[in-house]
Protein backbone atom coordinates (compact mmCIF):
# COMPACT_ATOMS: atom_id res chain seq x y z
CA UNK A 1 0.00 0.00 0.00
CA UNK A 2 2.69 2.59 0.87
CA UNK A 3 3.95 2.10 -3.25
CA UNK A 4 0.75 4.08 -4.05
CA UNK A 5 0.61 7.67 -4.51
CA UNK A 6 -2.04 9.22 -2.50
CA UNK A 7 -2.47 12.85 -1.77
CA UNK A 8 -4.50 13.98 1.46
CA UNK A 9 -7.01 16.78 1.27
CA UNK A 10 -6.12 20.20 1.54
CA UNK A 11 -8.18 23.07 1.96
CA UNK A 12 -10.63 22.47 -1.51
CA UNK A 13 -7.70 21.33 -3.94
CA UNK A 14 -9.80 17.67 -4.39
CA UNK A 15 -9.10 18.41 -7.77
CA UNK A 16 -5.49 18.12 -7.75
CA UNK A 17 -5.49 15.64 -5.67
CA UNK A 18 -7.49 13.71 -8.25
CA UNK A 19 -5.51 14.61 -10.90
CA UNK A 20 -2.35 13.02 -8.94
CA UNK A 21 -3.98 10.18 -7.70
CA UNK A 22 -5.14 9.14 -11.25
CA UNK A 23 -1.82 9.77 -12.63
CA UNK A 24 0.04 8.63 -9.35
CA UNK A 25 2.47 11.21 -9.20
CA UNK A 26 2.97 15.10 -7.87
CA UNK A 27 2.17 16.28 -11.76
CA UNK A 28 -0.07 18.95 -10.80
CA UNK A 29 -0.68 21.87 -8.72
CA UNK A 30 -3.29 24.64 -7.68
CA UNK A 31 -1.09 27.48 -9.91
CA UNK A 32 -1.22 24.92 -12.86
CA UNK A 33 -4.81 24.34 -12.73
CA UNK A 34 -5.36 28.22 -12.27
CA UNK A 35 -3.70 28.73 -15.57
CA UNK A 36 -5.80 26.21 -17.03
CA UNK A 37 -9.06 27.78 -16.04
CA UNK A 38 -7.74 31.24 -17.04
CA UNK A 39 -7.49 30.05 -20.30
CA UNK A 40 -11.02 27.76 -20.72
CA UNK A 41 -12.37 31.55 -19.51
CA UNK A 42 -10.73 33.27 -22.21
CA UNK A 43 -11.63 31.22 -24.41
CA UNK A 44 -15.20 31.59 -23.27
CA UNK A 45 -14.86 35.43 -24.06
CA UNK A 46 -13.65 34.94 -26.95
CA UNK A 47 -16.74 33.19 -27.79
CA UNK A 48 -19.16 35.41 -26.26
CA UNK A 49 -17.94 38.39 -27.89
CA UNK A 50 -18.57 37.24 -31.26
CA UNK A 51 -22.18 38.16 -30.74
CA UNK A 52 -21.33 41.02 -30.07
CA UNK A 53 -19.10 42.99 -27.30
CA UNK A 54 -22.14 45.91 -26.94
CA UNK A 55 -24.53 42.96 -26.22
CA UNK A 56 -26.37 42.35 -22.88
CA UNK A 57 -25.84 38.89 -23.08
CA UNK A 58 -21.98 39.84 -23.16
CA UNK A 59 -22.13 42.68 -20.24
CA UNK A 60 -23.89 40.11 -17.92
CA UNK A 61 -20.99 37.14 -19.06
CA UNK A 62 -18.21 39.46 -17.79
CA UNK A 63 -19.87 40.22 -14.38
CA UNK A 64 -20.65 36.75 -13.70
CA UNK A 65 -17.29 34.64 -12.11
CA UNK A 66 -15.82 31.84 -13.14
CA UNK A 67 -17.19 28.92 -14.15
CA UNK A 68 -14.12 27.21 -14.06
CA UNK A 69 -12.86 27.82 -10.52
CA UNK A 70 -12.90 29.61 -7.45
CA UNK A 71 -11.14 31.15 -4.16
CA UNK A 72 -11.56 27.77 -2.38
CA UNK A 73 -9.50 26.13 -5.28
CA UNK A 74 -12.46 24.14 -6.56
CA UNK A 75 -12.00 23.90 -10.81
CA UNK A 76 -14.54 22.36 -13.01
CA UNK A 77 -14.55 19.42 -15.10
CA UNK A 78 -13.31 21.45 -18.22
CA UNK A 79 -10.23 22.16 -16.51
CA UNK A 80 -9.68 18.04 -15.37
CA UNK A 81 -10.40 17.41 -18.90
CA UNK A 82 -8.23 20.25 -20.44
CA UNK A 83 -5.74 18.66 -17.37
CA UNK A 84 -5.65 15.08 -18.81
CA UNK A 85 -5.82 16.06 -22.68
CA UNK A 86 -2.11 16.42 -21.82
CA UNK A 87 -1.23 13.58 -21.15
CA UNK A 88 -3.51 12.03 -23.65
CA UNK A 89 -6.26 10.61 -21.79
CA UNK A 90 -10.20 11.50 -21.90
CA UNK A 91 -12.87 11.92 -19.83
CA UNK A 92 -16.49 9.84 -20.75
CA UNK A 93 -19.60 10.93 -19.04
CA UNK A 94 -20.51 6.53 -17.31
CA UNK A 95 -24.13 7.32 -17.80
CA UNK A 96 -23.40 8.64 -21.85
CA UNK A 97 -24.38 6.39 -25.08
CA UNK A 98 -20.83 6.52 -25.95
CA UNK A 99 -19.99 2.80 -26.38
CA UNK A 100 -17.37 3.16 -24.48
CA UNK A 101 -19.63 3.95 -21.53
CA UNK A 102 -21.28 1.30 -22.09
CA UNK A 103 -18.79 -1.31 -21.63
CA UNK A 104 -18.20 0.21 -18.99
CA UNK A 105 -21.32 0.02 -17.58
CA UNK A 106 -21.95 -3.81 -18.32
CA UNK A 107 -18.01 -4.29 -17.23
CA UNK A 108 -16.78 -1.78 -14.80
CA UNK A 109 -13.35 -4.06 -13.98
CA UNK A 110 -12.75 -3.94 -16.93
CA UNK A 111 -11.49 -0.22 -17.20
CA UNK A 112 -8.61 1.36 -15.97
CA UNK A 113 -9.68 4.38 -13.46
CA UNK A 114 -13.05 6.67 -13.02
CA UNK A 115 -13.13 10.03 -11.54
CA UNK A 116 -15.93 10.98 -9.69
CA UNK A 117 -17.71 14.08 -8.37
CA UNK A 118 -20.44 15.10 -6.27
CA UNK A 119 -21.14 18.87 -4.77
CA UNK A 120 -17.77 20.64 -5.38
CA UNK A 121 -15.57 17.10 -4.09
CA UNK A 122 -13.58 15.26 -7.16
CA UNK A 123 -11.85 12.09 -6.51
CA UNK A 124 -10.40 9.05 -8.42
CA UNK A 125 -11.17 5.12 -8.75
CA UNK A 126 -8.34 3.46 -10.24
CA UNK A 127 -7.01 0.16 -11.02
CA UNK A 128 -2.83 -0.27 -10.06
CA UNK A 129 -1.71 -3.68 -10.52
CA UNK A 130 -4.43 -6.05 -10.78
CA UNK A 131 -6.29 -4.47 -8.14
CA UNK A 132 -8.84 -1.50 -7.65
CA UNK A 133 -8.41 1.19 -5.14
CA UNK A 134 -10.45 4.30 -4.05
CA UNK A 135 -7.97 6.97 -3.98
CA UNK A 136 -10.43 9.59 -2.20
CA UNK A 137 -8.32 12.65 -0.74
CA UNK A 138 -10.26 12.32 2.14
CA UNK A 139 -9.40 8.71 3.05
CA UNK A 140 -6.18 8.55 5.43
CA UNK A 141 -4.92 5.76 3.08
CA UNK A 142 -5.92 3.94 -0.20
CA UNK A 143 -8.62 1.70 0.29
CA UNK A 144 -9.17 -1.66 -1.39
CA UNK A 145 -12.20 -2.51 -3.87
CA UNK A 146 -12.38 -5.83 -5.53
CA UNK A 147 -13.56 -6.73 -8.43
CA UNK A 148 -17.01 -7.83 -6.87
CA UNK A 149 -17.66 -4.83 -5.04
CA UNK A 150 -16.49 -2.51 -7.61
CA UNK A 151 -20.02 -2.43 -9.67
CA UNK A 152 -21.88 -2.23 -6.27
CA UNK A 153 -19.99 0.99 -5.64
CA UNK A 154 -20.24 2.73 -8.46
CA UNK A 155 -23.68 2.03 -8.27
CA UNK A 156 -24.39 3.08 -5.29
CA UNK A 157 -22.49 6.68 -6.03
CA UNK A 158 -25.05 6.83 -9.00
CA UNK A 159 -27.86 6.39 -6.67
CA UNK A 160 -26.75 9.22 -4.29
CA UNK A 161 -26.48 11.44 -7.03
CA UNK A 162 -22.52 11.39 -7.96
CA UNK A 163 -21.47 12.29 -11.30
CA UNK A 164 -19.15 9.85 -12.63
CA UNK A 165 -16.57 9.91 -15.85
CA UNK A 166 -14.48 6.74 -17.46
CA UNK A 167 -11.28 8.07 -18.11
CA UNK A 168 -9.53 6.71 -21.44
CA UNK A 169 -6.46 6.60 -22.99
CA UNK A 170 -2.90 5.58 -21.82
CA UNK A 171 -1.99 6.45 -18.30
CA UNK A 172 1.34 7.37 -17.40
CA UNK A 173 3.65 4.42 -15.63
CA UNK A 174 4.08 3.82 -12.24
CA UNK A 175 5.99 1.83 -9.92
CA UNK A 176 2.98 1.48 -7.71
CA UNK A 177 1.52 -0.69 -10.60
CA UNK A 178 4.62 -3.10 -10.93
CA UNK A 179 4.94 -3.29 -7.53
CA UNK A 180 1.35 -4.08 -6.86
CA UNK A 181 1.42 -7.05 -9.35
CA UNK A 182 3.93 -8.99 -7.59
CA UNK A 183 2.81 -8.05 -4.77
CA UNK A 184 -1.03 -7.69 -4.27
CA UNK A 185 -2.06 -5.57 -1.42
CA UNK A 186 -4.28 -8.43 1.14
CA UNK A 187 -7.17 -7.12 3.16
CA UNK A 188 -8.29 -8.88 6.28
CA UNK A 189 -12.08 -7.65 5.83
CA UNK A 190 -14.07 -6.08 3.70
CA UNK A 191 -14.25 -2.55 4.43
CA UNK A 192 -17.79 -0.78 4.16
CA UNK A 193 -17.88 0.55 0.79
CA UNK A 194 -20.97 1.77 0.12
CA UNK A 195 -22.83 4.51 2.63
CA UNK A 196 -24.30 2.85 5.61
CA UNK A 197 -27.44 4.79 5.15
CA UNK A 198 -28.24 3.54 1.98
CA UNK A 199 -31.73 4.81 -0.16
CA UNK A 200 -34.12 1.63 -0.07
CA UNK A 201 -35.73 3.21 -3.20
CA UNK A 202 -35.77 0.54 -6.12
CA UNK A 203 -33.08 1.98 -8.48
CA UNK A 204 -32.24 -0.08 -11.66
CA UNK A 205 -28.59 0.92 -11.47
CA UNK A 206 -28.20 -0.65 -8.56
CA UNK A 207 -30.09 -3.64 -9.31
CA UNK A 208 -28.13 -4.39 -12.54
CA UNK A 209 -25.31 -4.01 -10.32
CA UNK A 210 -26.36 -6.87 -7.70
CA UNK A 211 -26.88 -8.95 -10.86
CA UNK A 212 -23.39 -8.74 -12.98
CA UNK A 213 -21.88 -8.97 -9.25
CA UNK A 214 -23.52 -12.54 -8.06
CA UNK A 215 -22.96 -13.69 -11.48
CA UNK A 216 -19.00 -12.38 -11.23
CA UNK A 217 -18.79 -13.96 -7.91
CA UNK A 218 -20.37 -17.19 -8.85
CA UNK A 219 -17.93 -17.87 -11.84
CA UNK A 220 -15.10 -17.86 -9.25
CA UNK A 221 -13.74 -21.65 -8.89
CA UNK A 222 -13.56 -21.22 -4.87
CA UNK A 223 -15.06 -18.01 -3.15
CA UNK A 224 -13.76 -17.53 0.21
CA UNK A 225 -15.85 -16.94 3.08
CA UNK A 226 -16.45 -12.95 2.05
CA UNK A 227 -17.36 -13.88 -1.17
CA UNK A 228 -19.87 -16.27 -0.27
CA UNK A 229 -21.39 -13.96 2.31
CA UNK A 230 -21.91 -11.27 -0.44
CA UNK A 231 -23.07 -13.51 -2.91
CA UNK A 232 -26.19 -14.73 -0.24
CA UNK A 233 -26.60 -10.89 0.38
CA UNK A 234 -27.09 -10.58 -3.70
CA UNK A 235 -29.41 -12.97 -3.69
CA UNK A 236 -31.70 -12.17 -1.32
CA UNK A 237 -31.78 -8.43 -3.00
CA UNK A 238 -32.63 -9.97 -6.25
CA UNK A 239 -35.54 -12.36 -4.70
CA UNK A 240 -37.07 -8.78 -3.02
CA UNK A 241 -36.61 -7.34 -6.27
CA UNK A 242 -38.56 -10.11 -8.30
CA UNK A 243 -41.28 -10.63 -5.46
CA UNK A 244 -44.87 -10.58 -6.48
CA UNK A 245 -46.47 -7.19 -6.74
CA UNK A 246 -49.11 -8.37 -4.02
CA UNK A 247 -46.56 -8.01 -1.53
CA UNK A 248 -46.12 -5.23 0.54
CA UNK A 249 -43.70 -2.36 -0.77
CA UNK A 250 -42.51 -1.80 3.06
CA UNK A 251 -41.59 -5.52 3.34
CA UNK A 252 -39.84 -5.43 -0.37
CA UNK A 253 -37.51 -2.13 0.77
CA UNK A 254 -36.50 -3.67 3.62
CA UNK A 255 -35.41 -6.86 2.27
CA UNK A 256 -33.16 -5.24 -0.29
CA UNK A 257 -31.82 -3.20 2.66
CA UNK A 258 -31.26 -5.63 4.99
CA UNK A 259 -28.82 -7.73 1.84
CA UNK A 260 -27.25 -4.46 0.69
CA UNK A 261 -26.16 -4.31 4.43
CA UNK A 262 -25.25 -7.66 4.83
CA UNK A 263 -22.77 -7.04 1.93
CA UNK A 264 -21.18 -3.99 4.00
CA UNK A 265 -20.58 -6.03 6.85
CA UNK A 266 -16.57 -6.75 7.93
Amino acid sequence: MDAIFHEKQDGSLCAQHCLNSLLQGSYFNAVDLGSLASRLDEEEREQMAEGGVDTEDYRTFLQQPSSNMDDSGYFSVQVISSALQVWGLELVPYCSTDERAKSALENPSQMQAFICNYKEHWFTIRKIGNQWFNLNSLLAKPQLISDTYLSLFLAQLRNEGYSIFVVFGQLPECQADEVLKTNPVISASNPRYLAPSISTESDPDLQAALRLSLQSSEQQDSPDSDDRELQEAMRLSLQALSSSPDEEEDDEDALLKKAIMMSLQC
